[in-house]
């Protein structure tokens, strides 16, 4: 359904940035002052195709359409606010791959981040013989770290393992293809007609360079073992710079002028970390959209591969975001919601829903801490860190007879909040001598005061909630837009950011949190090795 928020104002002569968030349940754009100040909001939703078990795609013209109905909505009723329009940025999700043909003409559906196909794939790329580190050979291991910070997801979920299967899967599509874009890419090609990648957007290649931010570049070394060709990925360019103007044809659909600046922008994780004003060392944000991240900005390129934490080239010239991920957080929701409660079948005829995120929230906050009992585990697609397990599953553990769906829905939300501690432990060593007590939540499970008070609670750190928490990516990719334009510099961006509230840790929650997150580990200790039997064995039957 399309959602507006807040009508346009042309009330001031400041300039204005088309700021577009397109994340895996939709496209957002907003008009956002350098200020901070949002004028207004649209939304269109885009929908999931899944295959099989393990595949996960999305039509890149719905993002396009999408995002095209979104800002004609913003745009379309004031002549006076179109002209204050004077950069369009993007942020998006990232480890998505699009093939598109030299024309730009997309050739398949995009491979998204949830997508497991590509984990045999890049298994037998990442391996060497008999001895191998954590699945990985231990010379291709040794030079991804040291160039790159990380390595390729051994689930498959990232752009090397969808650019792996694509080879050993489908090679005449791959022949086909001109360049192989990121979700970045994609909306950057229609806007301006330009094939380039950012730093960060590239990343998930896992064949640059990235040990000079002045120079991240391809590796010829990290290619070959990949199997990629150079001249198939586009070039890289940094978040901040102007990649050209809106072709005629975009411009004269916003009803936008063609001189309109388009600024590189960044992938989510980027973005959302400087819309959450987090640009100073080792100050931490939890996003919290449908799967879920810890960032903070830290000065040097460091990883630690037990743990899967790492930190990676982003927006900010001359840092690095170090990235702690997990695959599940308000998708839970999303599934209890479309496949629990509302599931369209025989025994739910009506359509008509209520809004059922804040009603969830009601019902959660009447229900005990701890859910009397009943522990969720949120491991719907695999999870990636502290481990990086694509067989993972959610479930939930001690249900009784004397559970209501009041308990299930409490026992949702904390489970969330106790997997979101059990990345945020590595996360803090990782920061270590930046280390904080306090995070900032965005995204949109940021808007629930009722969550933001469990995760103080069951995290023991204070919580900063903004003034419009789901907003965070484009005020991100503004304030990019902003830097790129020369209005503004980074050290600008925490005094611009509004906060709304801090929610302080509960001392008579910790005992309880701390028995249920021992709890929720042993959980994890005793059910990986049945995980990886059931669902591996579904694997090899499929």
């Amino acid at each position: 359904m399309p959602v507006a928020v807040q009508a346009a104002s042309s009330s001031s002569v400041d300039p204005l940035v088309l700021a577009v968030d397109l994340g895996t349940s939709g496209c957002k754009c907003a008009l956002v002052g350098l200020d901070g100040q949002v004028h207004g909001w649209a939304f269109r939703a885009v929908p999931l195709h899944l295959i099989g078990d393990t595949g996960v795609e999305q039509d890149p013209q719905d993002w396009w359409q999408a995002f095209l109905d979104a800002a004609q909505e913003l745009l379309a009723s004031d002549a006076a606010v179109r002209r204050r329009v004077v950069a369009v940025c993007c942020s998006s999700f990232g480890e998505c791959t699009i093939p598109v043909d030299s024309d730009g003409k997309v050739l398949s559906r995009a491979i998204l981040w949830l997508d497991m196909r590509g984990a045999e794939a890049i298994r037998r790329r990442a391996r060497s013989g008999l001895l191998n580190i954590q699945g990985y050979g231990p010379l291709k291991l040794a030079r991804w770290l040291r160039l790159t910070g990380g390595a390729p997801s051994l689930s498959g979920k990232d752009s090397a393992g969808h650019m792996a299967w694509l080879h050993d899967h489908h090679p005449a599509l791959v022949e086909r293809t001109h360049k192989f874009l990121n979700a970045l890419d994609f909306m950057n090609l229609r806007l301006t007609g330009r094939f380039c990648s950012t730093h960060d957007s590239a990343l998930t290649t896992w064949a640059t360079d990235n040990r000079d931010l002045g120079r991240v570049r391809y590796d010829a070394g990290l290619l070959n073992v990949l199997g990629l060709d150079r001249d198939k990925l586009p070039d890289i360019v940094h978040s901040t710079d102007v990649i050209g103007t809106l072709t005629p044809v975009v411009a004269d659909a916003l009803g936008l002028s063609p001189a309109t600046r388009v600024v590189a922008g960044s992938v989510d994780n980027s973005a959302a970390a400087v819309g959450a004003g987090t640009v100073r060392d080792g100050d931490m944000h939890l996003y919290l959209g449908t799967s879920s991240w810890l960032g903070a900005h830290v000065p040097g390129k460091r990883t630690d591969l037990g743990a899967f934490v790492a930190s990676v080239p982003c927006a900010l010239k001359g840092r690095y975001l170090a990235m702690a991920m997990q695959s599940a957080a308000c998708s839970n929701l999303a599934f209890l919601r479309d496949r629990i409660l509302f599931h369209p079948d025989e025994l739910l005829r009506d359509e008509m829903r209520p809004d059922v995120y804040q009603v969830l929230d009601r019902i959660a906050d009447r229900v005990p801490a701890g859910a009397r009992g009943l522990i969720y585990m949120p491991w719907l697609f695999g999870e990636r860190t502290p481990v990086d397990d694509k067989t993972l599953r959610a479930g939930l553990f001690n249900l009784s007879a004397e559970h209501t769906r009041e308990d299930v829905i409490r026992a949702f939300l904390e489970g969330v909040a106790l997997n979101t501690r059990w990345m945020l432990e590595p996360m803090l060593r990782f920061v270590r001598g930046y280390r904080g007590d306090t995070f900032t939540v965005v995204g949109g499970g940021g808007q629930s005061d009722v969550w933001c008070q469990m995760l103080a609670d069951v995290t023991g750190m204070a919580v900063r909630q903004p003034q419009s928490p789901i907003q965070a990516n484009a005020l991100g990719a503004a304030f990019v837009a902003g830097v790129g334009l020369g209005e503004i510099n980074f050290t600008d961006v925490p005094d611009r950011c509004r906060q709304r509230q801090v929610f302080e840790p509960r001392q008579a929650m910790r005992g309880l949190y701390d028995e249920r997150f021992e709890t929720f580990k042993e959980l994890h200790r005793r059910l990986a090795p049945m995980y990886r039997r059931i669902n591996r064995e579904q694997e090899a039957t499929a």
